[in-house]
């Protein structure tokens, strides 16, 4: 590596690092403590609860007001306790501001005024430009492991628009994630939340997830996504998510088959069934897909002239929308297409 770059490398972490800190995870749990019976003649368990580290993960802050982004998934569990770590060492509870499910982002926010050091925070700035290149240079802070607090990585922009399914260590659910920055610089578990920045000390992404059993993959999601949402948040106070109010299938050649469907591509309108013997309806009464006259059995063809595929899901067409946006929908009903206009509402 280049002096030059490496001497760029430093004054870029020295930069970032004041911003970053770390977020404990901890939870009441039932432990069982051995206390003499009654008779004398052995051990009864009496149930007990203690609070228990369960993980760690990382965040930095973007603005003096208090406010931190994270990955959605470090703060899921609504039962946990967090605690945010500043760089001093100083411990503050956080509130959760808004989540984005769809992107995995979190945003915090903690009182600046409970710190006992009152000095101004230290922010990361975004990057001004979106603009990435294969093969540009970039840093990923973190508090890895849990354990191994400001761990840094360097490394490259290695891919870009990459898709991958990641799978909660809370709910175990499997999202897709979309839009990911590739990177070989090192992100493992605890570093999830913290910022990968460039050579200016500026984020351009948030540490989201690494490939076990494969060495020098890395993904973090883009910090345009974590603009949109703090715009959405000053201007609305929340996250505004689209909804249309539909159950479906992806369909593929394996579920053409199995329903005898007559294309292999677009989505499948359909119900589903619950655990408790319950029927969720195909299309939820008086959502946007409801009111544009979508049926249960229907079979979304194209939105805004795109082709519902494998490679191009309902969302990721609503993922370049706004509420309140009017997409055309071409639907097939009983072997004959329809056109239909469904208006893009909010997700309650």
């Amino acid at each position: 590596m280049a002096t030059n770059e490496s001497s760029q490398i430093v004054k870029a972490i020295k930069k970032a690092l004041p911003a970053v800190v770390s977020i404990s995870v901890s939870k009441n749990i039932h432990t069982f403590q051995p206390i003499p019976d009654s008779y004398g003649f052995g051990f009864m368990r009496s149930p007990r609860k203690r609070k228990v580290k369960m993980g760690g993960g990382s965040g930095f802050i973007i603005d003096p007001q208090g406010i931190i982004l994270t990955n959605r998934h470090v703060v899921e569990d609504p039962q946990a306790e967090y605690i945010v770590v500043m760089q001093n060492g100083e411990k503050i509870a956080p509130k959760i501001l808004a989540v984005d499910p769809i992107n995995d982002i979190a945003l915090l926010k903690i009182d600046p005024k409970k710190l006992k050091k009152k000095a101004k925070l230290p922010v990361i700035k975004f990057a001004e430009s979106c603009k990435l290149y294969l093969g540009n240079p970039v840093v990923a802070i973190g508090n890895s492991l849990g354990i191994f607090n400001n761990t840094v990585s360097t490394g490259i922009v290695s891919g870009l628009s990459r898709e991958i399914k990641a799978q909660s260590d809370f709910s175990h659910e499997k999202t897709k994630l979309r839009g990911l920055i590739q990177t070989d610089a090192a992100i493992n578990t605890g570093n999830s939340g913290g910022p990968l920045i460039n050579l200016d000390g500026q984020a351009i992404g948030i540490n989201a997830a690494m490939v076990f059993g494969a060495e020098n993959i890395g993904f973090a999601l883009p910090i345009k996504n974590a603009k949109k949402d703090l715009i959405e948040l000053k201007k609305y106070g929340r996250i505004r998510l689209p909804f249309l109010g539909l159950r479906y299938l992806p369909i593929d050649n394996m579920l053409k088959e199995e329903f005898n469907l007559p294309v292999g591509f677009g989505a499948l309108v359909i119900s589903e069934p619950t655990i408790k013997n319950g029927i969720m309806q195909a299309v939820v009464p008086n959502s946007p897909a409801h009111k544009a006259g979508i049926k249960e059995a229907d079979i979304i063809l194209e939105i805004q002239d795109k082709k519902v595929s494998a490679k191009t899901s309902i969302n990721d067409i609503l993922g370049k929308c706004k509420i309140g946006d009017t997409l055309p929908f071409k639907v097939l009903r009983k072997g004959k297409q329809k056109n239909l206009k469904v208006i893009i509402g909010e997700k309650k």
